[in-house]
């Protein structure tokens, strides 16, 4: 039941077994192989019970809270915040210290959908190990949808298409993707929005999840997303930072069943490029 019914991963179902209260029918310890009768009542702990693998470091940076209940909650990540820490950006904000600011050094950060420093958005955190199990499965389903805006240099061929072209690293570089026979699968469907002073915005649809995705496949098809230093020109003057924003979701809960419908409206740098 707890594998079949309540989607836990094997490895979560080890860690209840080692943990007091893990599992209980009807108040009970109880071990994954005792039988349930019908009227039992199953308690299964789903928090997390271990200390993050590195100190989180507290900062007190705007990171605001677009839904929230107590297995998860949605966050709008400015631009210029990582999700953790990292060595080689040590004094860039990030959404693990922005939480642990407000809600202790000691909260749990289980990011499910990661956004690069520049991109803009909704972003889903989980608030246990196993919620952040579920979602991560659901993600790239029709039970995790997202939806981007992106303003890109020029215009594509087509008002409407599909960039399905496998993403592996550049080997010139140590960070950078590119169009590769080799890659991953991945898959981006774009829409014109609008075009202006040689710039569109469009509505972005990621079908697959591979680092700089977007970004790629924009730069691959010959618009290569404003501001995009990596993939296409840096322009300050324009934007400082790719034109990147995660502007619609819609997720099923994965413990309620409840349908979310949310949304970020475009952020205002992205604005001001259009209406420049």
């Amino acid at each position: 039941m707890l594998k079949a019914v309540l989607h836990f991963s094997s490895h979560a179902v080890a860690r209840l077994t080692r943990v007091e209260g893990g599992i209980l029918v009807n108040g009970i310890h109880a071990r994954t192989v005792d039988l349930l009768c019908a009227g039992d009542v199953l308690s299964v702990e789903t928090g997390d019970h271990r200390l993050p693998k590195t100190a989180i470091t507290p900062g007190n940076w705007p990171l605001p809270v677009v839904w929230e209940d107590g297995h998860l909650l949605v966050v709008n990540k400015p631009a210029g915040m990582t999700a953790h820490a990292s060595n080689f950006l040590p004094d860039t904000p990030t959404v693990a210290g922005a939480l642990a600011w407000t809600r202790g050094a000691d909260f749990l950060f289980h990011p499910v959908n990661r956004l690069d420093k520049g991109t803009t958005g909704l972003m889903v955190i989980a608030k246990s190990g196993y919620v952040h199990d579920l979602l991560r499965r659901a993600l790239h389903t029709d039970r995790f949808c997202r939806e981007y805006r992106g303003v890109c240099v020029g215009r594509p061929e087509t008002d409407r298409g599909t960039v399905d072209a496998p993403i592996g690293r550049d080997k010139t570089s140590a960070v950078a993707r590119m169009v590769r026979p080799d890659g991953a699968a991945a898959v981006s469907h774009y829409q014109v929005l609008e075009t202006q002073n040689g710039l569109t915005l469009l509505k972005l649809i990621p079908e697959t999840g591979r680092t700089h995705q977007l970004r790629v496949h924009m730069a691959s098809i010959g618009c290569p997303l404003a501001g995009d230093w990596l993939y296409g020109t840096e322009d300050p003057s324009l934007i400082s930072r790719p034109a990147l924003h995660s502007y619609g979701l819609r997720l099923v809960h994965p413990v309620t069943g409840e349908l979310l419908r949310l949304k970020a409206d475009l952020p205002e740098d992205m604005a001001l490029l259009l209406n420049s």
